[in-house]
């Protein structure tokens, strides 16, 4: 509890040394140690219920769609036909929400290892947690390793949304993870796990970008705006085992009827090929020479 101070939660972390994030709190909601990590839940005054885990916020409700709506579109519109999906992690269901509205998606499956996050979602972020409901997901309470290791060549798309490299989250952002998820798409598969922010992890993500391009013909970074993440910016690493894969061109180009019948609020096309343009200190680190 030592982050709750005068009313406020203060974000700190040596992830990003010199600077932290704070947002004033009404309420404390939740506050356990699962057996996995820190878990806690407070209603803020501007930015509607907050998900926190050791420490780092995950998720609130006045922002959650930027990063929801990118990490789940950015691979399903760069793939003809995304009919069978995996997600590891998302424990607050947001990014199953959006992979189930998908007309293609026929059948998602979730691993997320701690079943203490699943509830406290569905408890104080239902708007995200709705996606635990839908009758194409299938929930596994479990560790994705060994679920992908028991499931080789069987999905079109896997999304990986997990929290930063430390804890039990750390082993994601290896190059072995990055092995297995390649061993449980199909021939002509996509990834998406959440790739850090390149104003505080420029040289983690280089380092993911260089192994990623070992295992994959088609690798590519973008990113979206999160104002309650630390310097309000956080990215994806795509990766595809089809060499015709181009990321910055969706397959489908979406009208804005499509848009508003899909409710989406940050999500739209020119978005989906604006994410891939980097600030020119990023592009001369992770542009090929």
């Amino acid at each position: 509890m030592d982050c709750f101070k005068d009313g406020w939660f203060t974000e700190l972390s040596p992830m990003w040394p010199g600077q932290a994030m704070s947002l004033e709190v009404e309420e404390l909601l939740y506050h356990k140690k699962s057996k996995y990590q820190d878990v806690m839940a407070f209603k803020s005054k501007y930015y509607g219920n907050v998900l926190v885990l050791d420490g780092v916020i995950q998720c609130s409700e006045r922002d959650e769609f930027s990063y929801q709506e990118m990490m789940a579109n950015l691979p399903l519109y760069s793939h003809p036909d995304p009919k069978k999906v995996l997600i590891i992690g998302g424990g607050d269901g947001g990014v199953a929400r959006e992979v189930v509205k998908h007309p293609l998606v026929e059948s998602v499956v979730q691993c997320e290892i701690d079943e203490d996050v699943i509830n406290v979602a569905k408890d104080y972020l239902p708007g995200m947690a709705q996606g635990f409901y839908s009758p194409k997901l299938t929930l596994h309470v479990g560790d994705g390793f060994e679920f992908m290791l028991q499931n080789q060549d069987s999905f079109d798309v896997i999304i990986t949304d997990s929290s930063d490299p430390v804890g039990p989250a750390e082993s994601l952002f290896q190059e072995p993870y990055y092995e297995l998820l390649k061993s449980a798409l199909k021939s002509d598969g996509i990834l998406c796990s959440q790739g850090e922010c390149l104003w505080l992890h420029l040289d983690l993500i280089k380092e993911m970008q260089t192994f990623c391009k070992k295992l994959f013909p088609v690798v590519d970074y973008a990113y979206t705006c999160v104002p309650s993440y630390s310097s309000g910016q956080i990215g994806f690493m795509l990766c595809s085992k089809d060499p015709e894969t181009n990321f910055r061109e969706p397959v489908d180009v979406l009208s804005k009827e499509e848009v508003e019948n899909m409710e989406f609020r940050y999500y739209n096309s020119k978005m989906h090929k604006a994410a891939f343009e980097l600030p020119e200190f990023a592009r001369k680190v992770l542009s090929d020479p």
